[in-house]
């Protein structure tokens, strides 16, 4: 028997690429594959095939004269990564939020005129709603949509509602813009807003707004119907958790 190893396989191949790609980031105005190949130590050729692929994978960019720079593959790469850290900051106010109400907690933000699902915190005993429709094309219908329609200016709630088509989803969907609207302005548990079995027969939901910067969101829990009269104490305790969800996103800007 081969001796065991006592440490991870590593991929050398992907430790070059990686120390290439640092080296590319070094050079503002972009490097030659030669003095990339002598700042990692590693063949003219190695250097050469590995930045082809990087090239043809949009993580580096060749330029005109020869020099490469970071591709915008990597850009994707960042924001994705903040993303991750921006959930990170908020995930435990909304996983302490499902275990104190026991309802599957939801996270949205309205980014490039669209209302955005960011995060969903359910369990085995706390399960999320079927997603059937889309949040883009069921703001409408859902109190995490109507939260942030609330706290858009007339104009901004007018422009979205023309692009969105009020879908029947349920027969309590509220497919009247005038009657959708009044609501909107004046919901009952403000500045909480909610979905009576609009979106999914069954459910109810209480959402609550938050910002990201100047970003609007919202904050929300489902629930079964069957705790509709729960909706006041469930408002009073996420009216203090969207201010803290405020603060951690905040802190990501």
């Amino acid at each position: 028997m081969g001796a065991q190893q006592d440490g991870p396989t590593l991929i050398t191949s992907v430790q070059r690429a990686l120390r290439l790609l640092e080296a590319v980031s070094a050079h503002e105005n972009g490097a030659p594959a030669k003095q990339l190949a002598r700042e990692t130590a590693l063949p003219l050729g190695t250097a050469y095939h590995l930045l082809r692929t990087l090239v043809h994978d949009g993580y580096v960019r060749k330029l005109g004269d020869g020099g490469f720079v970071l591709g915008d593959r990597l850009g994707t790469l960042h924001a994705a990564g903040n993303a991750q850290t921006l959930l990170s900051r908020v995930r435990p106010a909304l996983t302490a939020l499902r275990d104190e109400l026991a309802g599957a907690v939801y996270l949205t933000l309205y980014e490039e005129g669209e209302i955005r699902v960011a995060e969903i915190v359910d369990g085995p005993r706390t399960p999320r709603v079927d997603l059937w429709v889309g949040f883009e094309d069921a703001g409408h219908a859902t109190a995490l949509g109507k939260s942030v329609l609330r706290e858009l200016d007339e104009e901004g709630r007018r422009e979205y509602l023309s692009r969105h088509h009020l879908a029947d989803l349920t027969p309590r969907t509220i497919t009247s813009l005038p009657e959708l609207l009044r609501r909107i302005e004046s919901p009952p548990l403000a500045p909480a807003v909610t979905d009576l079995e609009e979106y999914a027969l069954g459910t109810v939901c209480v959402a609550v707004p938050v910002r990201r910067g100047d970003t609007l969101g919202s904050v929300g829990v489902s629930l079964p119907v069957e705790r509709r009269p729960q909706l006041q104490e469930v408002r009073a305790r996420l009216v203090p958790l969207a201010l803290r969800v405020t603060r951690s996103l905040s802190l990501t800007i």
